[in-house]
């Protein structure tokens, strides 16, 4: 029976390369499918993996029904057998239903593959419905780690060098050497330098510390800080810079 499967895991951990193995697996079974994306690394219509792995696909925004594009492709006689959505965490709830619709009345796999929760730990709402309507939810065997070393668990958004907790859900940043997500730096419209937003995975006990690799870097040059004390980190910018009430 066709199942709505979500494959999920932190950044840096191989979601879109497996996301591509799935589609060549199949493909290699002579069973047609689509790929899909959103906010890759690599542009519009594109599904990217950090090893090199590229391959065309269909760019979902938010006007795009799951439902209406696969009956015209089948009224157009092509056979869809199965879909490989990439970066699900940005698909809108809506989406969501109309491709566990897919499943349930066509008989179609849905392999989805993302992220469940933003820097601030929250859930996309994109993830949150998927764990509640996916027939499996299977976390990814490969872990990214922490600087630390320890397995890494949430993904923390570094702007300008710094950890930050507050700001929109949705970002595009860059991930230093990860596999997930892709970069957006440069000047702003009037000539200036943007803010370089970066993408971090952590241990929970540093992400709650506030402490990236950056600033455990200059925690440890400080002839100010003995060693034991390198676990202690300063409050992010939006929180140390913020006028007390």
């Amino acid at each position: 029976m066709a199942e709505l499967v979500f494959f999920t895991g932190t950044m840096d951990c191989g979601k879109s390369t497996l996301a591509l193995q799935m589609d060549h697996t199949h493909h290699q079974r002579g069973r047609g499918g689509l790929l899909f994306t959103q906010h890759d690394r690599s542009g519009a219509a594109v599904l990217s993996s950090r090893l090199g792995l590229t391959k065309d696909a269909l760019e979902v925004n938010d006007d795009l029904d799951f439902w209406d594009l696969v009956v015209q492709q089948r009224t157009n006689g092509r056979a869809i057998d199965y879909l490989v959505c990439d970066e699900a965490q940005f698909y809108r709830p809506v989406q969501i239903e109309q491709l566990a619709r897919l499943v349930d009345e066509m008989g179609i796999d849905v392999y989805a593959f993302g992220i469940t929760a933003d820097f601030r730990t929250e859930l996309f709402p994109g993830s949150r419905r998927l764990i509640e309507l996916a027939d499996r939810t299977e976390q990814l065997q490969v872990r990214a780690l922490c600087w630390c070393g320890k397995p890494a668990t949430v993904n923390a958004r570094v702007v300008d060098g710094h950890m930050v907790v507050e700001g929109e859900q949705v970002v595009v940043g860059d991930v230093g050497g990860g596999d997930d997500g892709d970069g957006e730096d440069g000047a702003g419209d009037d000539g200036a330098a943007a803010s370089v937003v970066e993408y971090e995975v952590l241990c929970r006990r540093h992400y709650m510390r506030r402490m990236n690799s950056a600033a455990a870097r200059s925690a440890s040059l400080s002839p100010e800080l003995l060693p034991f004390d390198l676990d202690l980190c300063p409050l992010p910018v939006n929180e140390a810079t913020r006028p007390p009430s």
